[in-house]
């Protein structure tokens, strides 16, 4: 009898030992397919863009749909804006990158360590010459400035014939929106091969978005602006934003409303004066203080001394970048401007 107890204790230990066996093999395996899953089988095709240049009324590109096809992760990228070089610098890829044009406007402080090591191509818009001066296997950044021109890096289709993949940001064509951002981080981790860290910054991103909307979730009613484009208090020309998708985007998330329904352009100070806006928001370009002289003149001008944004002392600055970035940076940016716009609010 306990000969028998003895064999059933054993065969239940063995039993016992070979399903938790099986359980960590699972597991491991689950582990490993999971790994798998999230490395980048090449040769990678993802749709993306090209500009086609104005032809209509509007003066708007058109963005075709363009297939790039990715043979390895790309080990000598061409940036063509700062905040475009600092997305890919928070999902490691210094060593990736040989260059970056158009390197003005505030800076990421968090990578500014990382961007100081990287090749300066210059501190305005780039050349199709100066881009493939690094010999580059990948072109990638801001969709305005795929042109073959003086200020642009070359067309998509100029730099696939030298056999050069592109990858324009979503977020920077019409009809982009910051939310598009999200799908742009997911098609740069599959593009590098770095998915995990793609996921990483994208969840970040998300956290901080819903943080800044929940703070505004009080504010029941939208204030209106006006967009100063010039620096110069001889010269009081506004812009409309109206076909600019990401820069309404971002405004929206604000609930910030532009004070004249006109097309995208130049906007006269007769249209700003008319439409009186709540507050009157100055673009700044540079690190000079141009951007604050600029309020200062505006504060003693003649001409719009009548506007409510004057009365209230309500003149903004915001940089550039912010509004045409698009990149992830704008969210912090726009975070800094709401705590202006509503110093009253606290974070939740």
């Amino acid at each position: 009898m306990k000969k028998k107890k003895i064999i059933a204790t054993v065969l239940l230990s063995v039993s016992v030992f070979a399903l938790a066996a099986c359980g960590n093999h699972q597991a491991s395996k689950t582990k490993e397919t999971s790994s798998q899953s999230a490395k980048t089988v090449y040769p990678l095709k993802i749709k993306n863009y090209k500009k086609v240049a104005a032809s209509g009324a509007t003066g708007d590109p058109t963005w075709p749909e363009s297939t790039q096809t990715f043979t390895h992760a790309p080990k000598k990228v061409v940036v063509n804006t700062r905040p475009m070089a600092e997305l890919l610098l928070h999902l490691g890829l210094e060593k990736s990158i040989a260059g970056v044009g158009a390197t003005f406007g505030d800076k990421d402080t968090s990578v500014e360590k990382e961007f100081n090591h990287l090749k300066n191509l210059g501190d305005k818009y780039i050349t199709q010459e100066t881009a493939l001066s690094v010999n580059p296997d990948f072109v990638f950044g801001r969709g305005g400035l795929f042109e073959k021109s003086e200020w642009g890096v070359g067309t998509v289709d100029s730099l696939n014939e030298m056999q050069i993949p592109t990858y324009i940001m979503k977020s920077s064509t019409t009809g982009g929106t910051f939310d598009s951002i999200y799908g742009d981080i997911d098609n740069l981790g599959k593009i590098f091969n770095v998915k995990q860290a793609a996921d990483a910054f994208k969840t970040k991103i998300k956290t901080q978005e819903t943080a800044l909307k929940d703070r505004l979730k009080s504010v029941d009613k939208p204030q209106t602006f006006a967009y100063l484009i010039s620096n110069d208090p001889n010269d009081l020309t506004g812009y409309s934003i109206t076909g600019e998708t990401f820069a309404v985007s971002l405004f929206n998330m604000l609930k910030l409303k532009q004070a004249y329904d006109v097309p995208t352009g130049a906007v006269s100070i007769e249209k700003i004066i008319e439409s009186n806006p709540d507050m009157i928001i100055i673009s700044k370009w540079d690190n000079t203080d141009n951007a604050e002289k600029m309020v200062k003149a505006l504060y003693k001008s003649d001409k719009v001394s009548n506007l409510k944004a004057i009365k209230n002392k309500k003149v903004y600055i915001l940089n550039y970048n912010d509004l045409f970035g698009y990149s992830y940076q704008s969210l912090a940016g726009m975070d800094a401007f709401a705590k202006q716009v509503y110093p009253d609010l606290k974070d939740k």
